[in-house]
């Protein structure tokens, strides 16, 4: 898939001198247009700021998602990408109820055999999440650079990564290739440095005409080593300088290639050095074994440092296979069958046995099981569902069969946003990479200079042989450095703390969520939905005049049957649950913003407020409004029931504080933090959640605004914000704070305002993550510390600082060995996270 493909073209200025095809919603766009973004060369304009903003964030996901509209109009062969006339197609195939269009009958029939693998390259993904050749690639240091299939970082030189792994077994065809290539580079390099270094070590010495063949055989092999085994270094060295990018590959094919060209002229040309660089032999000493060894042991290090990179994607890895590979359709004719994840389309019926997972989202429409979501929400208890309720892909069922109709496929199941949020927030950068980058700018230029710097200072201040020495020293400094381990230091934290939050069930956006959450000294909560259940439940019925409390629920559950209101619906989920026969009501009436009224059997009901039993005829005396001001401070809301014109009942429902909040609110407490509690609701109610709580500051009915404005205003008082919240309501808060928090049982909306996701929805999840912050940032800080310490004192030693007081030279093999581990050790020290001790709230 080409970035300037057709579908690409229309999107931008190309497609018309008069208007332009929105890529992010397909919408078209007069021109001209102050809309305007440009990338890869290619102009793209869009109808609102937002969809512009959404371009900027992630081109490439935009461009996919416009690839993807193209091939759904006709206007694009899914196959080989080119262009297709949707009026006069040359060829066609008629899939799912969509027509496609090739460009010719080859194309049509690879189509034919293999439909998802297509659709879903057209989409920028492997079929069932596998890493295709289509699919996006981006550097695991510079996560900025990302273009479609495999391939090197242009800024470091690094092999770039699928932006999502494999699903499934991992594919580590090359990592192994990498140790083929390190174990051959090892049985051609033993002899080299035998045969280089036995003289030295052993005091061997090749009688005439042997000594020769051995020197031969040492030029060979280590030319071997040097020209086959560093060949990919030396190209990247040289990519390095086409933009001008120098990085740790140019210091490689530097040290290693002067080391190599230096002693390939010296062999096989001794006769132009001058009499004073020959040995006792007439010979010029050679450097074949530190070429060879520096070309080895830089292989070995990039080994290392692959095998250990493929763990840091092993969360990615398992959340993609907690989705099953196949799942089982009804078709109308009641016949089932089993069909590819990719098949499934929205408003299919599934059938979902015991021990299956559950293929998509969607809803129950037959059966009753319970549903292990563990492995999305970290909750052990199995949830119930039954008829009506709603089930995750990827979750397990356990012990009954249901039937469910799909809602959310691809990728708009919860799984795969989950797995595409963590993605995200796995490649971005942190606000510590920026040191990195800063360091990184004028690293490289920096060592070449301190390279020349020791070559020239040893050339006129070192003892004989003055050029051996200086040679070796400038070889040592270009390739001890090791930028990679700077580069490395924070991203490579990231990717493994974004895994670890995925297990847990908390979710960050991008690495400055994840940097920023340790440094929140005010939490910020809203009330229902983040404190509260956000579903009213009735939670007591007080009788009057001897009334029976069940045949008061039942006459008040009958009468608010009809209604759609979240208040009635918790009277007749009560009566439901506790087996209450519910009867017909007749004669019913809404009367607004007073309650309901009608016929129950032979009774006239009424439910509703005070003003609702007035106009009835209903007395209310002194005591029974005591009463239900009372219930009121509690922080329920109170419905009053009257039967045949007398007063039955006073029906108090609440939204239940969820169970862990208070656990959760001591020990972010205990933590320092201040809690506010902000809400849209009454003072009243508010204040009696509050005092359940122990929350002292509390601002109650506030708009949507004046939430932003709160949070706006404790940051002026020098405050770290975070918010916590579920709703709509709740986004300009969300968006205002230093750190949004929404809960995964919310609103899309909040959770597109948020950079955190407690997929649990439940406040324990943020003493975790901040746990997990604070943990990920002292890793960056070992990191980069390390890294930093390595090349201030690496460098200087190599560059020969030293000699004059002990006499101690560095050689080129012990440089490009602790060059190699630097990098590894970062990595290591990274992979620690997935195991570190973090805060739990139970």
């Amino acid at each position: 898939m080409n970035m300037h493909d057709p579908s690409a073209q229309r999107s931008g200025a190309a497609a018309s001198a008069t208007f332009a095809i929105d890529p992010n919603c397909g919408m078209r766009v007069t021109l001209p247009s102050q809309r305007r973004a440009d990338y890869q060369g290619v102009s793209y304009y869009f109808c609102s700021a937002g969809c512009k903003a959404k371009f900027v964030a992630d081109p490439v996901a935009v461009l996919a998602k416009a690839r993807r509209r193209e091939v759904e109009a006709g206007r694009l062969d899914p196959v080989c990408g080119m262009p297709t006339d949707p009026g006069h197609p040359r060829s066609s195939s008629r899939y799912r109820g969509t027509n496609l269009n090739f460009c010719g009958g080859n194309c049509r029939a690879k189509f034919d055999a293999d439909p998802a693998r297509y659709l879903a390259a057209s989409a920028g993904i492997g079929a069932a999440g596998e890493a295709s050749a289509d699919a996006i690639y981006t550097c695991p240091m510079h996560p900025e650079i990302r273009q479609v299939g495999p391939g090197h970082c242009p800024k470091c030189g690094m092999a770039l990564e699928p932006m999502l792994p494999a699903a499934g077994n991992e594919d580590d065809s090359d990592v192994r290739a990498m140790a083929r290539r390190f174990w051959v580079l090892v049985a051609l390099t033993l002899p080299v440095f035998v045969l280089a270094m036995g003289p030295h070590l052993f005091g061997w010495h090749f009688p005439s005409p042997w000594s020769a063949v051995a020197a031969w055989i040492e030029a060979v092999l280590a030319t071997g080593v040097v020209l086959w085994g560093g060949a990919p270094f030396f190209a990247r060295g040289w990519r390095s300088l086409k933009p001008w990018n120098p990085n740790m590959y140019t210091l490689i094919a530097l040290g290693a290639g002067v080391a190599w060209l230096y002693s390939a002229v010296a062999f096989l040309l001794p006769d132009l050095f001058p009499a004073g660089y020959r040995d006792a032999h007439g010979g010029v000493g050679v450097y074949f074994e530190s070429a060879a060894v520096i070309v080895t042991l830089i292989t070995m290090g990039d080994f290392l440092e692959l095998r250990a990179r493929r763990r840091t994607g092993s969360a990615l890895r398992a959340l993609l296979d907690l989705a099953p590979r196949i799942a089982r359709r009804i078709a109308p004719d009641g016949s089932e069958t089993d069909v590819p994840l990719e098949g499934v389309q929205a408003g299919d019926v599934l059938r979902v046995r015991p021990g299956e997972k559950v293929p998509v989202d969607g809803t129950v429409t037959a059966g009753a099981s319970h549903i292990d979501e563990s492995m999305l929400t970290g909750e052990a208890m199995p949830v119930a569902k039954t008829q009506g309720d709603r089930v995750t892909g990827g979750t397990v069922n356990q012990d009954g069969a249901l039937t469910m109709r799909a809602e959310k496929v691809g990728a708009e199941t919860t799984l795969s946003q989950i797995v595409a949020l963590v993605a995200r927030a796995q490649r971005s950068k942190a606000p510590l990479q920026r040191v990195a980058d800063r360091v990184a700018a004028w690293f490289v230029p920096a060592v070449v200079a301190v390279a020349v710097f020791a070559f020239i200072a040893w050339i006129v201040l070192g003892p004989e042989p003055a050029f051996t020495h200086a040679l070796i020293a400038a070889v040592s400094v270009l390739i001890i450095a090791c930028p990679c381990a700077l580069g490395l230091a924070t991203p490579i934290s990231i990717m493994v703390a974004s895994g670890r939050g995925a297990r847990m069930g908390v979710l960050f956006r991008d690495a400055t969520a994840i940097e920023a959450l340790r440094d929140v000294d005010t939490l910020v909560v809203d009330k229902t939905g983040t404190l509260t259940e956000g579903k009213p439940s009735l939670t007591r019925v007080e009788t009057l005049g001897g009334f029976d409390e069940q045949q008061a629920l039942m006459l008040a559950a009958a009468l608010e049957r009809p209604s759609e209101h979240p208040l009635a619906q918790a009277i007749v989920a009560a009566a439901q649950a506790r087996d209450t026969a519910i009867p017909a009501v007749g004669d019913f009436t809404t009367v607004t913003g007073q309650g309901v009224r009608g016929r129950v059997e032979t009774h006239q009901v009424a439910l509703g407020n005070a003003a609702l039993m007035r106009q009835t005829g209903v007395k209310l005396d002194g005591m029974v409004e005591t009463r239900a001001d009372a219930l009121r401070g509690e922080g329920a809301t109170v419905m009053l029931l009257a039967v045949d014109g007398a007063l039955a009942a006073l029906l108090a429902v609440e939204d239940s504080i969820k169970l862990n909040t208070p656990k959760a609110l001591t020990s972010l407490r205990a933590e320092g933090l201040r809690i506010v509690m902000l809400t849209g609701d009454n003072q009243t109610t508010a204040r009696a959640i509050a005092r359940q709580l122990g929350i002292d500051e509390v601002h109650a009915d506030v708009s949507p605004a004046d939430k932003g404005r709160v949070v706006e205003g404790l940051q002026r008082e020098g405050r770290k914000v975070a918010m916590a919240g579920d709703g709509i309501n709740d986004a300009p808060a969300l968006a205002a704070a230093d750190v949004g928090i929404a809960m995964g049982t919310g609103t899309d909306v909040a959770m597109e305002s948020a950079q955190v996701t407690l997929v649990r929805g439940d406040l324990s999840g943020i003493a975790r993550a901040r746990s997990l912050s604070r943990a990920t940032v002292r890793n960056i800080h070992q990191n980069l510390f390390w890294a930093f310490g390595y090349n201030v004192i690496g460098i200087p030693i190599a560059a020969g600082v030293l000699y004059p007081a002990f006499g101690f030279v560095l050689s080129p093999m012990i440089a490009a060995l602790a060059m190699s581990l630097s990098s590894v050790s970062v990595v290591t020290n990274a992979l620690r996270l997935r195991a570190a001790r973090l805060a739990l709230v139970t």
